[in-house]
């Protein structure tokens, strides 16, 4: 089963594509370019469907017990309704549409076959087309309207629930999508979410090293830095990511140069990375080769005295 945290971001991932569907789609409504299968694929009753994929995702995470929601979830109920309405009013847009320009084509096709039997019929048919053709443009206007509504709806809960990362790195990620949105872009989001950007970077910056995503936590740690650069513990973090990250890339004595330098300036309390950091070093016997091999083995046997507090397994880092 997802985690709530995990859940969040699928719900996130489904809204901003259905907003950037809906933001098309209106494009080409207003143009008299949009036809019934581009809507098809915006709304329906399938998982196929991208604003379906998300009513369902918000009802199995955001639906109360029998008996009402808690005081603390009314503002997730509540979106989970706004989702709800907008889901109806697409698909009411939706039949209203498949009228004007399905059904409506077909009646008037078969017109001039039928007996004077049925003129009435198709007069009153003609009504109905004309009513439906009429509403269609306020249809779509609610619609947006919903979503916009349900956009600041999402942004409250995301501020309003702790992230360990994964919802800032989704944004991080996806901010090209933001920039195209109709909506606030990342920093003004970041800034939302963690009342300041700089909290954000470094908040997804933790989440990829976590992660292992050494260069992605990096990049972020220099956007906290760049933003607030008086975060010590963040220039720590970055220059730890940054050792791992050569690690990684095969530039060994730029990771023991990295993690000389961390290792002097970290306070305590790192243990997971020192581990980390350990099983880099005690691997580098074999993977170091070329004129800087003595060099670097005899550093890294140095941080890893450093590290573990006494003298290494000689087979492990020890020149050969």
């Amino acid at each position: 089963m997802a985690s709530p945290e995990t859940s969040m971001v699928d719900i996130l991932r489904e809204f901003l594509e259905a907003q950037a569907s809906l933001q098309q789609l209106t494009s080409r409504f207003e143009r008299d370019e949009l036809s019934f299968a581009e809507l098809q694929r915006f709304v329906g009753d399938n998982d196929d469907r991208v604003l379906f994929r998300l009513k369902e995702k918000c009802h199995a995470l955001f639906r109360p017990e029998v008996g009402g929601a808690e005081p603390s979830r009314v503002r997730e109920v509540l979106f989970d309704l706004a989702i709800g309405s907008l889901f109806h009013e697409a698909m009411k847009f939706r039949e209203d549409f498949y009228q004007r320009e399905v059904y409506g084509p077909r009646v008037r096709k078969i017109r001039t076959d039928a007996g004077t039997e049925a003129e009435e019929l198709f007069r009153q048919f003609e009504r109905l087309l004309s009513a439906v053709s009429g509403r269609l443009g306020e249809g779509l206007a609610q619609t947006q309207l919903l979503m916009d509504q349900s956009w600041k709806q999402l942004r409250v809960l995301l501020a309003d629930q702790p992230d360990p990362g994964f919802t800032t790195r989704f944004l991080i990620e996806r901010h090209a999508l933001l920039d195209q949105l109709n909506a606030p872009g990342l920093e003004a989001l970041l800034e939302e979410i963690h009342t300041d950007a700089a909290t954000g970077y470094e908040i997804a910056g933790r989440s990829y090293l976590a992660s292992g995503h050494y260069e992605l936590a990096q990049g972020a740690f220099a956007e906290a830095i760049r933003r607030d650069g008086k975060r010590s513990e963040v220039q720590l973090l970055s220059l730890y990511a940054s050792a791992m990250s050569a690690y990684l890339a095969g530039r060994y004595g730029d990771t023991v140069n990295g993690l000389a330098e961390w290792i002097e300036r970290r306070d305590s309390g790192a243990e997971v990375l020192d581990e980390i950091a350990i099983a880099a070093l005690s691997s580098l016997n074999q993977l170091v080769d070329g004129e800087d091999r003595e060099d670097v083995m005899a550093e890294s046997l140095v941080l890893l005295e450093k590290l573990r507090g006494s003298s290494p397994d000689p087979d492990s880092a020890t020149p050969q």
